[in-house]
């Protein structure tokens, strides 16, 4: 399959080796301003891998429209940005295939609205989601994630041709359920990194439970499947994002927690402002989100908004 894949961060880059050292044909598109683009430019690596010789670089937007199937890998609030500037291409008959967690903090929308809404009908959408870090999966640890998209065909075929011994794919179910939980697992990763900061490691186990019960409720609320909280998008991915050394997330609630700051991108951050819209929205109560976007954005103390959760009416555990 020949695939562009547009961004060159650390998931980026690795989702470009890993289809390359499969089979396909993979070319990276990249400004060739951005620093990482340089460093692969110049000399094919970064701190995390080294490219193949055959993985192809570029900073010309033809590469774009050659290929069959687009991989996108950015922060998720420049989705938009992308896409208006993929419209002077008039791209048509593609596969968007959205390797990015989050939420459009302007709108509440599911980046594969985001897409939806600014590319030709005939482009077809699929999410890539699930546990992994660069660092493992380089060193050949391997992982199951999920493709979903509302194209059952589209996502029959990226299960069958993106699949392999370092990678397990499952066939998504509930692409809104999907969307919603991989992006709100960043918000908790940020939760358990403030716990962990705070010496209460612990509550984690409550922080994973209680937290996938009301990122369900949301999906049930958005009219996903309550049942998707519990799969590879949320409560599978929870080693990789609440405890690993490896997640910008924990690792920027802990030292938010400390006081220090963390330099690279956390995704949570921008989640939480969109949570709290679709918890307004929607009508559903997110106690754990909400403490966390108190204590980010409105400067809550983080021991105050841990004793209101303890504080809150008394209920059964399933609701």
């Amino acid at each position: 399959m020949k695939i562009t894949v547009i961004g060159c961060g650390r998931w980026g880059s690795y989702i470009a080796y890993y289809l390359d050292s499969i089979g396909h044909d993979i070319t990276i598109y990249g400004l060739k301003d951005a620093p990482e683009m340089k460093r692969f430019l110049a000399e094919r690596k970064n701190d995390l891998l080294t490219l193949s010789d055959t993985t192809k670089l570029s900073c010309d937007k033809a590469v774009i429209k050659e290929a069959e199937t687009i991989v996108i890998s950015i922060g998720s609030q420049g989705l938009r940005s992308l896409m208006g500037e993929l419209s002077e291409l008039d791209l048509k008959n593609k596969n968007f295939v959205l390797c990015m967690k989050g939420i459009e903090i302007a709108t509440g929308k599911r980046l594969s609205e985001v897409v939806r809404e600014n590319t030709d009908p005939s482009n077809r959408i699929a999410v890539w989601l699930g546990p992994g870090h660069v660092q493992d999966f380089y060193r050949g640890i391997p992982n199951c994630m999920v493709i979903d998209s509302d194209d059952s065909e589209l996502k029959e075929m990226l299960v069958e041709s993106f699949s392999s011994n370092l990678i397990r794919f499952y066939y998504g179910e509930d692409l809104i359920g999907s969307e919603i939980g991989g992006a709100a697992k960043n918000v908790l990763g940020i939760a358990a990194g403030m716990l962990d900061g705070a010496g209460m490691t612990s509550l984690k186990g409550a922080l994973m439970s209680r937290g996938t019960r009301e990122i369900a409720r949301l999906m049930a609320a958005m009219g996903g499947d309550e049942h998707s909280a519990y799969g590879l998008c949320l409560l599978g991915d929870y080693e990789a994002t609440l405890f690993s050394k490896h997640s910008h997330n924990r690792a920027f609630g802990e030292l938010f927690a400390r006081g220090e700051k963390f330099e690279a991108l956390a995704e949570g951050y921008y989640t939480v402002k969109a949570l709290m819209y679709l918890q307004e929205k929607y009508d559903t109560e997110l106690p754990i989100c909400t403490a966390v976007y108190k204590i980010l954005y409105e400067n809550a103390d983080m021991m105050s908004q841990l004793s209101s959760l303890f504080n809150r009416q008394l209920k059964s555990e399933r609701q």
